[in-house]
């Protein structure tokens, strides 16, 4: 067991603009906030769990799941346009200064992934753990829609790819001569504070990736992304 200091941030605001008073929806008998804390809890390596979030709902069905939510975030830190960013640092200063708390590493479990298998976190962790040179570590998955074959529709009206850089023709290329790429599936993030400090950034130049099977994926945005959700998860 690593004797290092590693806390588990959940970001819950009250409002959502998909889907009304998402983070408290309720999948499979459980708020789809508390999905994101059991998985915390369950991980042998996080020893703090804390839930961001500017609501008392939220605040109350956190505690009863089992984390602490030491502080309300702040309006400003609740709007639309605010990015995780400016809402990390905002917890992690308050946990300094109140608390004389100094985590070694930060995991960001985003609600709106309701599955995570129980060695996911873990293994993200060891990943940085043991490459001390890397920024952060985020979850990625294999697309279903290869970039190589998306366009833009240009100004003219005519199809532009967008990764004629890579190749001339890149839609042409058949499905074997495709490159491997990744798309960031927002099931797992893990970084330390000196990213998000002194780089001013959840992530960092130097990020590893953790692979995930694209169908054991589920990021709720939407609406049918949520009765997706509901379909995979109670069954």
């Amino acid at each position: 067991m690593y004797k290092l200091n590693i806390i588990a941030i959940i970001l819950a605001r009250g409002g959502s603009k998909g889907i009304y008073r998402k983070n408290l929806t309720v999948i499979n008998n459980i708020p789809l906030v508390a999905h994101s804390i059991n998985h915390a809890l369950n991980s042998q390596f996080i020893n703090r769990v804390i839930v961001s979030t500017d609501d008392e709902e939220i605040k109350n069905v956190a505690i009863d799941y089992g984390a602490a939510v030491p502080f309300i975030r702040p309006p400003e830190l609740a709007e639309d346009h605010v990015l995780d960013l400016p809402c990390f640092q905002h917890a992690l200063k308050y946990l300094k200064e109140n608390e004389s708390y100094t985590a070694d590493i930060v995991v960001h479990l985003r609600p709106t992934a309701p599955h995570r298998k129980n060695n996911w976190i873990d293994e993200a962790i060891e990943l940085l753990i043991n490459n001390p040179k890397a920024d952060s570590v985020r979850s990625v998955s294999i697309p279903d829609k290869h970039p190589y074959r998306i366009f833009k529709i240009d100004k003219t009206g005519y199809l532009n790819p967008i990764m004629k850089h890579e190749h001339p023709t890149p839609y042409l290329l058949r499905r074997q001569d495709l490159p491997l790429l990744y798309y960031y599936n927002c099931v797992i993030d893990i970084t330390k504070p000196i990213t998000i400090f002194e780089k001013n950034s959840m992530t960092g130049d130097k990020i590893l990736p953790y692979i995930i099977n694209p169908e054991e994926v589920i990021d709720i945005d939407t609406p049918f992304d949520l009765k997706l959700a509901k379909i995979l998860l109670n069954h």
